[in-house]
């Protein structure tokens, strides 16, 4: 079966389709709420083309915006974390915002009008809301003017992977913290890491610390290989480490049958869960250009293992390796995407199933790209 072809991963034009048909419509996951737990607590994100706010309002509420002052059209934040006392105000000309997104105060407030003459409208002229869902302690945004279903999106692509809608329930990702936080600068297009992901043909050949802890991986098979199915630990792993020693105390709603085993999710566009006993691995991309990726991952444990400040780098160090590889691997290919040899693209062999029905999905979605 072909894969895509080479222009898919460089060309600007099907990039700028992926961020109008993809990122600005479709759920977007923005960032921990955990890094903006404090009212006047904000962080800035960009989703698509657009820099997108999201803050903490005095009533505990997260809300997000576009981060455009309705004046001028100056940027209002241009820190991507911050916190303020009680408004958000423009720099350029003092335009200031209440944290629920109202024009509270301007210059010369009074004396300004609009296009009709009329008194500037405090709520018409506040910052334009964005959609905004709050699922496993992360904060969820939608440029989109009618939001698609977040439970059949989102919610139901944990449910297809995992087969049982309440599988995810168990390991209660949001009453978690972070223990540890790596970005990562991939010099590659973001397909190039998501097609990485969904298929392990290559863990043989690259993950050996990962093969060594999930012996399956060997033989070139996936963890999504058929619904509900989890990777299981080598006899002889006692935990998801660097070095299959012990972890931690399983995570306390976990079951007997998701104990010793590793599930992977991947949720469009551009976000990866990977779910084992004592721990989440949560990736989420941010695509910067055709070729430019940042991808930002959390290590999640529980509130007594960050705050007893536990040493948390054997089972940081096992898939921050298994990262650095793989983000490797897609940086050498990225340059070969333009060559002459993968104009029509490549071939997938049946173990890389997954990536065929991803490029199904972006085919239906972006349109035909010649």
């Amino acid at each position: 079966m072909p894969t895509l072809g080479g222009k898919w991963y460089v060309d600007d034009g099907v990039f700028a389709a992926e961020q109008e048909q993809l990122f600005e419509r479709m759920w977007f996951c923005a960032s921990r709420t955990g890094d903006i737990a404090q009212p006047g607590q904000f962080r800035r994100v960009q989703v698509g083309r657009e820099s997108v706010l999201i803050v903490r309002g005095r009533d505990e509420k997260l809300r997000a915006f576009l981060n455009i002052c309705r004046h001028r059209g100056a940027m209002l934040c241009t820190e991507d974390a911050g916190q303020v006392r009680r408004n958000l105000q423009c720099p350029y000309h003092a335009w200031t915002y209440g944290l629920d997104g109202t024009l509270v105060a301007a210059p010369n407030m009074g004396a300004l009008k609009d296009a009709t003459g009329a008194d500037i409208d405090r709520v018409a002229y506040g910052l334009v809301p964005v959609a905004l869902r709050e699922w496993l302690g992360y904060a969820w945004v939608c440029l989109a003017d009618e939001p698609p279903s977040f439970e059949h999106d989102v919610m139901g692509a944990v449910t297809e992977r995992l087969g049982d809608p309440a599988a995810i329930d168990a390991y209660e990702i949001d009453t978690l913290e972070v223990g540890r936080r790596v970005v990562y600068d991939v010099a590659a297009n973001w397909k190039l890491i998501v097609e990485n992901f969904m298929e392990c043909y290559h863990c043989a050949t690259i993950h050996p610390e990962l093969t060594e802890v999930l012996p399956e991986f060997a033989q070139g098979l996936a963890a999504q290989v058929f619904v509900g199915h989890g990777a299981e630990f080598g006899p002889d792993i006692a935990g998801f480490t660097v070095d299959g020693s012990p972890g931690f105390d399983r995570l306390p709603g976990v079951t007997p049958e998701q104990d010793r085993r590793y599930f992977a999710i991947t949720i469009r566009p551009t976000v990866f869960v990977n779910l084992v006993p004592d721990h989440i691995i949560f990736h989420r991309m941010f695509p910067v250009s055709a070729d430019r990726t940042i991808v930002e991952c959390d290590w999640l444990y529980t509130k007594d293992v960050v705050a007893s400040g536990r040493d948390v780098s054997r089972s940081v160090e096992l898939f921050h390796r298994v990262n650095e590889q793989d983000f490797a691997a897609c940086a050498r290919t990225q340059p070969t995407m333009s060559s002459r040899a993968y104009r029509k693209g490549g071939v997938l062999v049946p173990a890389e199933h997954h990536i065929a029905e991803f490029h199904e999905w972006l085919s239906c979605r972006i349109g035909d790209v010649r």
